[in-house]
């Protein structure tokens, strides 16, 4: 019987993906744009975090927003009225964004006038980790009422994250969630993860988040 030849296209997706993603960032680089790539699960804040994260910083920052959703347009919409650029990324279906689609709206928003574009990736724990956006750095978001157990569940995440935000400690008393738990897990998964707990809704904390955003976005627009 003849051998039946296996082309690996998992593999090859991703190491496309990779080479764009790379690309995409030399450009940004060039432009002096700081990309920062949002995740966590859908309800875990990331739109609330955004809007208090713009009201800091828009008088320092040029800021714009890639919303990405498989439909809808609320998000967006919320962000706009923030007075930042803003446009909606529609993934039909799709739930994540890879280096080619957000290259796309890096085009529709237009960067050459921006500091710092934020892309809220679609609200899931699993397929945005699979895919390098070609963000300069990438932070999640994990929420209380979704529980201390989730960097052993959901490891890639953890991994490939720059910074974990651990969103609404305003509802700690109310739910079983242990902090030092979820730290030490997550460390476990990333040593080098940087974890700010906060509180989006009443800005409890926010304060060493933004203080990173900002050495962030310095450091890359600054030196060549």
């Amino acid at each position: 019987m003849e051998k039946v030849r296996i082309i690996e296209v998992k593999e090859s997706i991703f190491a496309d993906n990779d080479r764009e993603a790379a690309r995409l960032r030399a450009g940004l680089k060039r432009e002096k744009t700081f990309l920062l790539n949002l995740m966590s699960s859908p309800g875990g804040g990331k739109t609330t975090l955004l809007k208090r994260t713009i009201e800091a910083l828009k008088d320092e920052l040029r800021i714009g927003v890639l919303e990405a959703d498989i439909d809808s347009a609320v998000d967006a919409e919320k962000i706009a009225a923030t007075g930042v650029k803003t446009i909606q990324l529609h993934t039909g279906g799709m739930c994540h964004l890879d280096a080619g689609m957000t290259e796309k709206g890096l085009k529709e928003l237009g960067t050459a006038d921006l500091d710092l574009v934020v892309l809220e990736n679609v609200g899931n724990l699993v397929c945005p980790a699979e895919f390098d956006t070609g963000a300069v750095k990438n932070a999640m978001i994990l929420s209380v009422p979704e529980g201390d157990d989730k960097p052993l569940k959901y490891p890639l995440i953890f991994t490939v994250s720059d910074v974990l935000i651990i969103n609404k400690i305003d509802v700690l008393p109310h739910f079983d969630f242990d902090l030092d738990k979820v730290k030490e897990y997550a460390h476990l998964r990333n040593p080098k993860l940087e974890i700010f707990p906060l509180s989006a809704k009443t800005g409890e904390g926010m304060t060493a988040w933004l203080d990173w955003l900002r050495r962030q976005v310095r450091d890359w627009t600054q030196t060549d």
